[in-house]
């Protein structure tokens, strides 16, 4: 087997291992650590040695090995510091484990809504999803966000502390309360698909590897959760939105606008995929954002070339997500959505609302569709100096040279 399928492999049986290990051993913190050295031993074995028949019980025997020795080492430190008494652990808690997890064991669900618990930031929240449940290295995560190695380390230890000062088990939430864990999760997915689908930074405008990452997660939590109408609506639009990927850059690697894509390139297997699962989903339960923002997606991805866009229906789909989710960015894509229905005056002035807003004070967006805006409307001098001070904003150096060029076209 091939080092890129023992990847794949490993990232799907990720959480179920750490879930085992967590489950049998009742610590989280330490067990995400063996996990990590097991996936590393694999990486390391398998595609020279081959993949054993049963992978998952490996990983766990492995994993165990390495949890046994943990708590041996600590046993012993305790004793040195004569604190046996209350400080020994359990005997069970070193009795091997399952060889196995059954399909009724599989933890996976528990290991990613415990990963996006409340107590933590987002970018914590990233960080720990991304390497219990995507199986992802911290050098991995680390490359992905352009931190040093150190410091996500750090991140993800300062994350797993404060779950376990949290008290939290590790159990699924109950009914009461899994609704806003259930919010976090999809929030973090929706972040990781975002990071990746335009980078804040560096030479790349993909990260492909952290797009197919969250994919793969809100599937897994679709499959698990198919009457949830949000999680279909978030892995809708991820869908939908990934359909385009194919397009948004030309032969050499420059952005290309969404108006300028050759529509051919997109995936229609994707679209299709997208929109059924959206179309099944409306109507079922109550809608939320996720749903809004697939729609608003799947109204882009159905036009035949972007004359044909219907944007009175993308400008109303905009004031009703805003009427759920208000916000800068919702309100700097309304803004689009007006000036492509009323005209660019009309969106520079929906614009202008947000100059006030500290949240978009270091955004390059808001400059860069200011300089669209005004470029619709004419005023090319004011154009030209928006794509030029949006072009030294922003860290990606993708979108540094499509504002560039944008500014280098008009004179």
């Amino acid at each position: 087997m091939t080092g890129t399928c023992v990847e794949d492999l490993l990232r799907e049986l990720a959480p179920q291992v750490l879930g085992a290990v967590a489950r049998h051993f009742g610590d989280f913190d330490s067990a995400e650590d063996a996990v990590q050295e097991a996936m590393l031993a694999a990486t390391r074995q398998w595609p020279g040695s081959g993949v054993p028949d049963s992978p998952r019980g490996w990983l766990i025997r492995v994993a165990s090995r390495r949890m046994t020795d943990h708590l041996r080492s600590e046993q012993a430190r305790r004793q040195r510091e004569m604190t046996v008494a209350t400080a020994t652990p359990p005997d069970a808690r070193l009795a091997p484990a399952p060889d196995e997890v059954t399909p009724q064991e599989d933890d996976s669900l528990t290991v990613l809504f415990m990963c996006c618990h409340p107590v933590l930031t987002p970018a914590s929240a990233i960080a720990l999803t991304l390497r219990a449940v995507g199986g992802l290295t911290t050098a991995e995560i680390a490359s992905a966000f352009l931190v040093p190695e150190p410091t996500m380390a750090q991140r993800i230890s300062r994350a797993k502390q404060r779950i376990k000062t949290s008290g939290a088990r590790f159990t699924m939430p109950g009914e009461q309360d899994r609704a806003d864990r259930l919010a976090s999760v999809l929030h973090v997915l929706y972040l990781i698909f975002n990071e990746g689908y335009t980078a804040s930074s560096g030479d790349a405008l993909h990260r492909t590897d952290l797009t197919a990452e969250a994919i793969r997660l809100a599937r897994m939590v679709h499959t698990m959760l198919p009457g949830e109408g949000e999680v279909a609506g978030l892995l809708a639009l991820m869908l939908l939105t990934d359909a385009r990927r194919a397009a948004r850059t030309d032969e050499n690697g420059f952005l290309v606008p969404l108006p300028d894509q050759r529509r051919e390139l997109w995936n229609q297997a994707l679209i299709t995929e997208g929109t059924t699962l959206l179309t099944r989903t409306l109507g079922s339960g109550p809608v939320g954002p996720y749903q809004i923002q697939a729609a608003i997606a799947a109204v882009h991805d159905e036009a035949a070339s972007a004359d044909e866009t219907d944007w009175p229906q993308i400008l109303a789909l905009y004031e009703t997500l805003e009427q759920f989710t208000p916000g800068p960015m919702i309100t700097l894509n309304r803004a689009v959505a007006v000036a492509m229905v009323h005209g660019p005056r009309a969106g520079l002035a929906l614009l202008g609302t947000l100059d006030g807003d500290e949240r978009m004070t270091n955004s390059h967006r808001l400059t860069a569709t200011r300089g669209h805006l005004l470029e619709l409307a004419g005023d090319i001098d004011g154009a030209r100096e928006c794509y030029q001070r949006a072009a030294r904003m922003t860290a990606s150096r993708p979108e540094q040279h499509y504002l560039a060029l944008r500014a280098a076209r008009l004179g």
